[in-house]
């Protein structure tokens, strides 16, 4: 039965994530900073999971390695590890400012979260993800690391940075698929913190990402960027 560990799986598109993995027969740690929305993922995954599937759910922050530690320690009591999905992220400053007044402090902190964290991630994970048949890592980008938005200059550096880590790891680690996937735009609260004040009804609902990365996660393919909107036309 394969393992997978979501960062970031309280809400949005990691909690989604979560749902369909279960769905499909997963055994899932997850982790998340906030304690009660974690619990009740937890309790929502229960009724879903396959016969014989383990769940842990551990509280914490990402940026914390004895967090780390315990994530992984939990997979490892689990069997192993078959997929990592880095999906845990912050915004960064908002309202979302232009780099010429973008606080480096706050800066400093996205970079720490985006993209240290989920190398450090990966570091922990390498020992148990080389012993896997069919180790993967997903990190969760976005389309602001490739496109410039007015704004969206710190979230999109750490985005592009993390692509860039994501790539240079497959060559390194080439037995295990590495990708980055653009998830496209979404209602969660991330978006709406984005976009204080406006109505952002329109935006697909994050099961849906979820639904088509799921069977993404489980076909055959090598490792690279990819799109969801380019997932739902390859169907």
């Amino acid at each position: 039965m394969p393992v997978a560990l979501i960062t970031g799986s309280s809400r949005g598109l990691g909690r989604e994530l979560a749902l369909e993995l279960a769905g499909r027969g997963w055994s899932l740690v997850l982790d998340a900073r906030g304690c009660e929305a974690l619990s009740a993922t937890e309790a929502d995954l229960r009724g879903r999971l396959g016969r014989g599937a383990q769940l842990v759910a551990v509280a914490g922050d990402v940026t914390d390695g004895a967090h780390r530690e315990a994530l992984v320690a939990a997979a490892e009591r689990m069997g192993g590890l078959d997929l990592l999905v880095n999906n845990a992220s912050t915004l960064g400053a908002t309202p979302l400012p232009p780099l010429e007044r973008y606080p480096l402090e706050v800066l400093r902190e996205a970079l720490e979260v985006n993209l240290i964290a989920p190398l450090a991630m990966a570091q922990a994970a390498l020992p148990l993800l080389r012993r896997s048949p069919d180790p993967r890592i997903v990190n969760i980008s976005s389309d602001a690391s490739v496109e410039a938005y007015e704004g969206w200059g710190g979230y999109g550096a750490s985005k592009a940075a993390l692509d860039q880590l994501g790539k240079v790891l497959h060559v390194e680690e080439p037995a295990i698929r590495v990708w980055s996937i653009d998830p496209g735009d979404m209602q969660t609260q991330m978006h709406q913190d984005a976009f204080p004040g406006e109505d952002i009804s329109d935006r697909p609902l994050p099961a849906f990402s979820a639904r088509l990365i799921a069977g993404f996660l489980e076909s055959d393919s090598r490792s690279g960027r990819y799109r969801v909107d380019d997932l739902a036309l390859a169907r």
